[in-house]
């Protein structure tokens, strides 16, 4: 039962929040009686609500619960201020993210009116061998994930894209190196991301910053910033961590 739930909820993307009974069971491969069923049940208790034309959306007792219980809130929570200014320096996107199975998930991202073309979601995800923001802490991941990774598949949207796993190991070997990642042309030919990490008290990263910008030769510029943006998040979210335990 928790199991078929859970895929009714995974049926919902970023961008489509609202589905019909229908579709819900297309994607969760539940039989239509199976699905009407829980999606009943699921409504009764709000973690999905009605929504126009019978259609379904995510329900407001989840978000509540959700946000009770993230880890990720805190880190949110300390970033938002520093993306703000990140934003407005440089023009374009700013995002902060971390490493969930072999994708990345935005926790975050503002955008400045007119930016670059940019695919990443709030709560969205994509493969992380495809952004440098997952490239980033990939190469900080444990050795049985990053052979995980390098077993592939490595999906690609565009020629740019690391796509064979010769490539990918060296990346992850460079990122190592350089402590930043950029990803010139991987997901859009006209944009570039360019993260860092954010540090946990002993150097490993927590989570990824990165901005999106044009493709052009000013990318490195933004990395000093960057950099220094970051170290400030950490430094924040370790003095939030150290007044909890206090």
């Amino acid at each position: 039962m928790l199991a078929r739930a859970v895929r009714i909820f995974e049926a919902f993307s970023p961008g489509e929040t609202t589905l019909s009974v229908s579709e819900i069971s297309r994607r969760a491969g539940l039989h239509i009686s199976t699905t009407s069923r829980l999606v009943a049940e699921l409504t009764g208790h709000g973690l999905l609500s009605r929504g126009p034309g019978r259609t379904v959306q995510i329900g407001l007792r989840l978000w509540e619960l959700g946000l009770r219980a993230s880890p990720t809130l805190t880190l949110r929570q300390v970033a938002l201020p520093f993306l703000k200014d990140l934003t407005n320096l440089v023009g374009h996107h700013a995002q902060l993210s971390v490493l969930e199975g072999m994708d990345i998930l935005f926790l975050e991202r503002l955008s400045a009116p007119g930016a670059v073309v940019n695919l990443s979601r709030v709560a969205g995800r994509m493969p992380a061998t495809a952004t440098a923001p997952g490239v980033l802490l990939l190469a900080h991941a444990d050795p049985e994930r990053q052979e995980e990774a390098l077993a592939g598949p490595l999906p690609t949207y565009t020629r740019r894209t690391i796509g064979d796993p010769d490539r990918l190991r060296s990346a992850l070997a460079e990122a190592r190196r350089n402590g930043f990642v950029t990803s010139p042309g991987w997901v859009e030919h006209v944009a570039c991301g360019l993260a860092v990490p954010v540090r946990e008290a002993d150097g490993s990263p927590v989570a990824a910053l990165s901005v999106i910008v044009p493709n052009d030769d000013r990318v490195f510029g933004f990395l000093p910033a960057l950099r220094a943006v970051a170290m400030e998040i950490g430094l924040v979210l370790r003095r939030a961590h150290a007044e909890t335990d206090t």
